[in-house]
C-alpha cells in the first residue's frame, strides 16, 4: 500500500479529535467510578473495539496474522504500562483543573517523545521540528500557567507533567512495537499492536482492580453505557494514533496532537461551561505556531 505524505495529518487530527471526546467522556465518570475504573473503561470496554478492527484488516489482507516476536512484545508491554499510568495521572489532574489546562499540562508531551525518540529509536530532530516543538510547549505552559490572583497548587501541575512523560513512553513504544512487527502493510501492523496493547492493559488492570479495587470493578459494569462510549472513542482514537505511528516520527505526530487543545477548548465551553481568558488564548496562539510550523516541515 502506498503511504501518501498526507496520511500521517490525517490519521493525528482524527486521533485528536476522537481523544478529547474520550476524554470528556472518562472525566464524568471519574466522580462515579473513581480514577482506577475510569482508566479501566478506556482499555476493557476499547479490546472489543480494537479486535474488530483487527479482524476487518486482517480478513481484508487475506494473509493472516502477523507473527509477533519478543521485540514487539516487549516494546507493546513497556507502551502498554506507560498509557495505564499516563491516563490515570491526567485524570487525577483533571480533578483539581479546568479541562482544558489539565489537557494542556499533558502536552509538554513533545519535549519528552523528541528526547525518548532520540534515545530509544534514534529518531533525529530538524532544527525547524526543534523550534516547532519549542513553541508549541510555551504555548501549553504559557495556557497552564496560573492568572494572578488564581489559587495555584503543585499537585495538578506534576500530575499533568509526569502524564506527558508517560504518554511520550507510550508513544515510544507502541511505535516500537509496529517496527519491530513483520508485516508487508502498516495498516495490518497498527492494527495488531492495537489489540495486543489492549489485551495487556485490560488484563493488568482488571487482575489489579481484583486484587485491591472490587467495588470499582463492579460500578464500570453497571456503568457500561457511558464506559462503552468512552471505550469506542479510546479504540477509534488509538487505531488512528497507531496508523500515525507506523508512518511518521513520535515528535512529528504528538506535535500535531496538539490541536487536541483546541478542540478541548471547543468541548469544555460546551459540556463544562469553562471561559477562556486572554493568557490561554495567547497560549493557543503559540500553540497553533507550533503545529504550522511541523506541518511545513
Amino acid at each position: 500500500m502506498t503511504i501518501e505524505p498526507w496520511y500521517w495529518i490525517a490519521f493525528t487530527v482524527t486521533a485528536a479529535a476522537a481523544q478529547v471526546g474520550r476524554n470528556a467522556t472518562q472525566r464524568s465518570l471519574t466522580s462515579v467510578i473513581g480514577t482506577v475504573g475510569a482508566t479501566q473503561v478506556r482499555f476493557l470496554y476499547g479490546l472489543p473495539f480494537g479486535i474488530m478492527f483487527a479482524a476487518i484488516v486482517v480478513y481484508a489482507h487475506g494473509q493472516g496474522l502477523p507473527s509477533i516476536g519478543t521485540e514487539s512484545l516487549r516494546w507493546a508491554f513497556i507502551g502498554g504500562v506507560s498509557q495505564i499510568l499516563a491516563t490515570g495521572l491526567m485524570l487525577a489532574a483533571m480533578r483539581e483543573k479546568s479541562f482544558v489546562v489539565a489537557t494542556a499540562l499533558t502536552k509538554i508531551e513533545p519535549v519528552w517523545v523528541a528526547l525518548f525518540g532520540l534515545i530509544l529509536l534514534g529518531d533525529l530532530l530538524s532544527q525547524a521540528l526543534m523550534i516547532a516543538i519549542a513553541s508549541a510547549t510555551a504555548g501549553v505552559l504559557v495556557m497552564s500557567w496560573p492568572s494572578r490572583g488564581v489559587p495555584w497548587t503543585f499537585r495538578p501541575v506534576l500530575f499533568g507533567i509526569a502524564s506527558g512523560a508517560m504518554f511520550a513512553v507510550a508513544a515510544i513504544g507502541f511505535r516500537a512495537a509496529i517496527r519491530a512487527l513483520e508485516s508487508p502493510s502498516f495498516v495490518l501492523s497498527a492494527s495488531v499492536i492495537l489489540c495486543l496493547g489492549l489485551m495487556i492493559q485490560s488484563g493488568l488492570l482488571l487482575a489489579y482492580m481484583l486484587w485491591r479495587d472490587r467495588p470499582s470493578l463492579l460500578a464500570t459494569l453497571k456503568a457500561w453505557r457511558p464506559s462503552l462510549l468512552a471505550g469506542a472513542l479510546g479504540a477509534f482514537a488509538s487505531q488512528a494514533w497507531f496508523l500515525a505511528f507506523a508512518v511518521e516520527s513520535a515528535a512529528r505526530v504528538r506535535t500535531l496532537a496538539l490541536v487536541e487543545i483546541i478542540f478541548a477548548q471547543l468541548l469544555s465551553k460546551r459540556l463544562f461551561s469553562q471561559q477562556t481568558n486572554k493568557q490561554e488564548w495567547f497560549g493557543m496562539f503559540l500553540l497553533i505556531v507550533g503545529v504550522v510550523l511541523v506541518l511545513q516541515h
